[in-house]
């Protein structure tokens, strides 16, 4: 097998090198921007740590323009960290909107020191752009000093938006006693700051809260953010970190500082092998979406054939919507149905054999007990108990074996499969998982056992190709 055997057709992944947390997502002036924590050298020891940026008119087609911000100044010189993007109205020379990108300069002082209570600096800043692609001067607008006496040096990836007027700010922060937690801002500007807050769990979970986020669906609000330090949690299948949600108590808001979520009520986003470090935002149609990626600061497994000199990718687009018992449901983006070829009927007990290996499989009317094996190697099975994804050949694998959720019975399924990376949802987008794998096979072969009343096999055009 070669590098590009594992390629992807539809998913976001780098041209070379080392990809993570997706950053400032956005839709401004019509165009969308994804950047990506991006460290082209990998695996050279100590390389450095940027921005990336994809561009897309459709979210389907995109162009790549690099490294877009750099380690370059004194206030980032050990890595531009993570942070987000809010769209000003009105506020470009044109006329136009402008856009503002915020993030954390990361900075490791010379000398003896443990680089999470001592020497290390957190420095928020910020960069302009009137078009998307022309970076402005970067902006130092946070230091240390800024942040609350009894926190750590590890306070990051800002999250801004604009609320009752008032630009307001997260960011994600360990305390000196080992507690993770949200700091809360504010700022009339977005350039002076005030701290304003936290949010906190009533018990604690985990150390640090990475990448915090606030999502607002049908007037109800939720935070979101990657809790580390959770490896002895009963949900955790004894990973130290994860990403999920906490639903904000009814009569709290976020922005009015202080608010208490419950740790019971902490809800994974994604229940398979890799996914972390989601951010969400909400496009000029008013869908909100999240990006992850699909990848773990430190896996328990192998995690990809040595023979690739590149690393990690993003999830497609998925659309969050609300259910009733106030749970996040994620859908892939429709656009992706575009790039869907001819479908091929899916039947209980008979094998169906794509000649790519990117596909689009979708069942419905599930009952009972259900199973999907992609080329003897990966199974997902779903009772009236739960589901869980499975791998049977350790080589695929490479070092995963098995994740499973409780719920009441699989009643629909959807899986993306693209090259190396799986994207599984189930029961309307309220179960997700997501996975690598490394399948040896020139095709894709499908088998099916169980009762539903519907399966398609579509497979689906690579239309990154050629793309760098």
């Amino acid at each position: 097998m070669t590098a590009d055997t594992w390629r992807m057709g539809f998913h976001l992944m780098p041209p070379a090198g080392w990809l993570n947390d997706p950053n400032g997502l956005c839709q401004f002036r019509g165009t969308y921007h994804f950047f990506h924590q991006w460290s082209p050298e990998w695996p050279t020891p100590h390389a450095r740590r940027g921005w990336g940026h994809y561009s897309s008119e459709d979210l389907i087609h995109w162009h790549h323009h690099g490294m877009v911000l750099d380690q370059d100044t004194p206030d980032d010189a050990n890595g531009a960290y993570s942070g987000g993007a809010v769209v000003v109205p009105g506020a470009a020379a044109d006329g136009g909107d402008l856009l503002r990108l915020y993030y954390t300069g990361n900075v490791k002082h010379p000398g003896d020191y443990d680089y999470v209570y001592e020497g290390r600096g957190a420095n928020e800043i910020l960069v302009e752009t009137e078009d998307g692609f022309e970076l402005g001067p970067k902006q130092t607008l946070l230091t240390n000093a800024d942040y609350p006496d009894y926190c750590s040096c590890h306070v990051r990836d800002p999250k801004v938006w604009r609320e009752d007027g008032v630009y307001r700010m997260l960011l994600g922060a360990r305390t000196r006693d080992d507690l993770g937690m949200m700091l809360v801002y504010r700022s009339d500007d977005g350039r002076s700051w005030q701290f304003d807050g936290t949010v906190r769990s009533d018990e604690p979970v985990g150390y640090m809260w990475e990448c915090p986020d606030r999502i607002e669906l049908d007037g109800h609000e939720y935070v979101s953010c990657c809790p580390q330090g959770v490896a002895d949690f009963s949900w955790s299948d004894g990973i130290d970190d994860h990403s999920g949600y906490f639903p904000v108590p009814e009569g709290s808001r976020v922005v009015d500082g202080d608010a208490t979520v419950r740790a019971a009520g902490f809800i994974r986003w994604d229940h398979g092998f890799e996914f972390y470090a989601p951010q969400s935002f909400t496009d000029e149609s008013g869908r909100t979406m999240l990006v992850g990626w699909v990848g773990m600061p430190e896996a328990t497994w192998a995690g990809q054939p040595e023979s690739l000199d590149w690393i990690h990718c993003l999830t497609v687009p998925r659309v969050l919507t609300r259910c009733e018992d106030g749970r996040i449901a994620q859908r892939p983006a429709a656009e992706l149905e575009e790039l869907r070829g001819e479908g091929v009927a899916l039947a209980d007990g008979k094998k169906a054999v794509l000649d790519e290996r990117r596909a689009d499989l979708v069942f419905s009317g599930i009952e009972g007990t259900f199973a999907l094996t992609l080329d003897d190697a990966l199974t997902i099975r779903g009772n009236e108990d739960g589901c869980e994804i499975a791998f049977s050949d350790k080589d695929v694998a490479c070092g995963r074996t098995s994740r499973r959720i409780e719920l009441e019975g699989l009643t629909d399924l959807r899986v993306l499969v693209d090259a190396s990376v799986v994207e599984v949802f189930g029961n309307g987008g309220r179960m997700v998982f997501s996975t690598r794998w490394f399948p040896v096979n020139e095709q894709l072969s499908v088998v099916v056992e169980g009762s539903f009343e519907k399966g398609v096999a579509y497979p689906m055009d690579d239309v990154m190709a050629g793309l760098y």
